[in-house]
């Protein structure tokens, strides 16, 4: 399709995703909630990409959801009802628990990494996207508040569950408490993003490291982490040691696990098949 409010490429083995509003700092509408959702499954269905990066053009990352859009919602002429925020069937034919089919959920689901590469203002739901991708490398322009409060509304779309565990109960309460906005230092402080760099080179430092990843780790062993990790927040230590077990015995009858050793033993780096 053509894409209007978001510009989606795909280089070498990394599938970019960039929100395009800029004059409205990358504010969320349905459009782009569309678009978004139609790269990503794109990105998760394509053999050769084995990362995918989101950021924003201009001055946000994103800004919240488009004022124009929460003006709809509350005089009701938007359309939506309650049912309409319970799920979705964000990957066709996958197997995923329905915790992550929620509407701004599904990038669990994706079984390849997803860096969020914070470039700017990173506001309310734009804030929830960040922290459902699996790392977060931040701008050093970057401003991030949950926002929520200070718009008459609530911890939306789960962040009330993600945030806690990202930077911990008294962090989370802070944050959604006071809907302050935060720079990409204190982010870095509490845990809300694992990097920040100068923001010239956010970009290049954020696909260096999706390179890394694409080129140096198992895509078949990186999506089989991504479940563990995230599962493991739902389940208990007996269920996660178990799950472990029966994924490590089916790795050791995969190509990639073979193609490592041959490779350790050559002293070559590994070409793995993602098999």
């Amino acid at each position: 399709m053509e894409y209007q409010e978001i510009v989606y490429e795909v280089k070498d083995n990394t599938a970019v995703i960039t929100l395009n509003r800029p004059e409205k700092m990358n504010a969320w509408t349905l459009q782009m909630d569309a678009e978004y959702r139609l790269a990503m499954e794109d990105a998760r269905t394509r053999e050769e990409v084995r990362v995918i990066v989101v950021t924003g053009t201009g001055r946000g990352f994103c800004s919240g959801a488009d004022m124009g859009l929460l003006a709809t919602a509350q005089d009701g002429s938007l359309g939506m009802t309650e049912e309409d925020f319970k799920g979705t069937d964000a990957a066709p034919g996958v197997e995923v628990r329905s915790d992550f089919k929620k509407p701004y959920t599904f990038p669990v689901s994706v079984n390849k990494p997803i860096i969020a590469a914070i470039n700017g203002y990173a506001m309310g739901l734009g804030l929830v996207h960040a922290l459902f991708c699996d790392i977060r490398i931040a701008s050093d322009q970057a401003k991030l508040s949950t926002l929520f409060g200070r718009r008459g509304l609530i911890g939306e779309h789960g962040i009330a569950w993600i945030l806690p565990r990202v930077v911990g109960l008294g962090h989370a309460l802070d944050l959604m408490l006071t809907g302050r906005t935060i720079d990409a230092q204190e982010a870095l402080r509490l845990g809300l993003v694992s990097q920040v760099v100068p923001h010239d080179q956010l970009m290049e430092s954020t696909l260096d490291y999706a390179k890394q990843i694409a080129t140096s780790v198992s895509p078949r062993s990186a999506g089989v982490i991504k479940r563990q990790v995230w599962e493991a927040t739902l389940t208990d230590l007996s269920t996660a040691v178990d799950l472990a077990n029966k994924e490590m015995f089916q790795s050791f009858q995969c190509s990639d696990f073979a193609e490592a050793l041959m490779a350790f033993i050559e002293r070559r780096p590994a070409v793995f098949s993602g098999k």
